[in-house]
């Protein structure tokens, strides 16, 4: 009986370890979560040297996280551990995506494949925001690259056909990116269909402003009649 006690002491250190590090993961998990919101956060509003200050501090609070978890797959492979990753890639992938530097992989942000996919994804959806941003700001042409990055991500991600315990849910992340997709496909094309068509107007107006005055009552006459051939 006494070797009994002694099993049940070893395994009730080992759990309290486990726990120890769990409620320590989870206050890192949520510090990351955070920077990286934040980091998101200052891209928008186009801040990239407290975007970049953020995503350093994110990196180095996931390398702690992640160090604590090397002996212990089971909490590594946790749902908020892989979401604070997931934030993590996507966070280096919008600032990557909006300043035009080189896209992070995998092994240097220390994100599994799968997780780096879904990170991936939500990347690209943010960038719906600034496709409509610049919509709003009237630089309709200036969302196009925005969209362009949206297609390719979703052109790449729909290659990926692994089951869904494998990649971690990419297949619904993917179906996601598709939907934002088309209705930033739609949004960018209506909107240049009316840039366009305000451009023609502008010049039609132009041109009318140059007619010969006497040309005015011709005109004004034309313009009163229902029917041009009366």
């Amino acid at each position: 009986m006494d070797t009994l006690s002694l099993i049940v002491e070893t395994i009730r250190a080992d759990l309290t370890r486990r726990n120890d590090v769990r409620d320590a993961t989870l206050r890192r998990s949520r510090e990351l979560v955070r920077l990286c919101a934040n980091s998101i956060r200052a891209v928008h509003r186009h801040e990239f040297d407290e975007a970049a200050n953020l995503l350093a501090q994110a990196r180095g609070a996931a390398a702690e996280m992640v160090a604590d978890l090397a002996a212990l797959p089971d909490l590594y492979y946790t749902g908020y551990t892989q979401d604070a990753l997931k934030e993590l890639a996507e966070a280096h992938l919008v600032y990557a995506f909006v300043t035009g530097g080189p896209l992070p992989t995998p092994e240097e942000l220390g994100v599994p494949s799968a997780t780096f996919l879904n990170g991936m994804s939500e990347a690209a959806s943010e960038m719906r925001r600034f496709a409509l941003d610049m919509i709003r700001l009237g630089h309709v042409q200036e969302a196009t690259p925005y969209l362009a990055i949206m297609d390719e991500v979703y052109s790449q991600q729909i290659t990926i056909d692994f089951p869904d315990a494998i990649t971690g849910g990419l297949r619904r992340q993917t179906d996601v990116l598709r939907g934002i997709l088309e209705r930033t496909r739609g949004d960018v094309t209506m909107s240049s269909r009316q840039e366009a068509m305000r451009q023609a107007l502008a010049a039609f107006e132009t041109r009318m402003m140059g007619v010969s005055p006497d040309a005015g009552p011709f005109l004004a006459s034309f313009s009163e009649s229902d029917d041009p051939t009366d």
